[in-house]
């Protein structure tokens, strides 16, 4: 199964949308990595990078961010990790993360739970 990681500024953050997936994707290998060691708001290369490790396995990784520096993190954490199969998905954080969950869980492979993740970039909230 594909593992997922959520990157957020926040601890707080990052556990609440853990929880959301959790509810639907009871299943899902699902890792997070929000804020810093000391509680504080921020990214932390290293929770990252053990997030992925806790959930690492043939299937791959996928890794949701929110913004800025989670970003540019994940982005140096996959070039300097080539020889593992790591992918970030561009979409919105919470709603990304539900829908790969449900995918990993369904059997998606690795591509699908990224486009699956990525498809809600376009989804409306509320109608016209």
């Amino acid at each position: 199964m594909v593992g997922l990681v959520i990157v957020t500024h926040s601890a707080a953050l990052a556990h609440g949308i853990a929880e959301t997936c959790r509810m639907m994707a009871k299943d899902a290998r699902l890792a997070v990595a929000g804020g810093m060691e000391d509680g504080g708001f921020g990214t932390s290369y290293a929770r990252i990078v053990a997030a992925i490790d806790a959930v690492y396995g043939a299937d791959g990784v996928v890794l949701l961010v929110d913004a800025g520096s989670s970003i540019l993190t994940v982005e140096t954490i996959v070039e300097e990790m080539p020889e593992r199969r790591l992918r970030m998905a561009d979409c919105p954080v919470v709603e990304g993360s539900v829908v790969a969950a449900i995918a990993a869980v369904c059997g998606a492979n690795l591509d699908d739970v990224v486009r699956r993740a990525e498809e809600t970039r376009g989804a409306a909230k509320i109608g016209d």
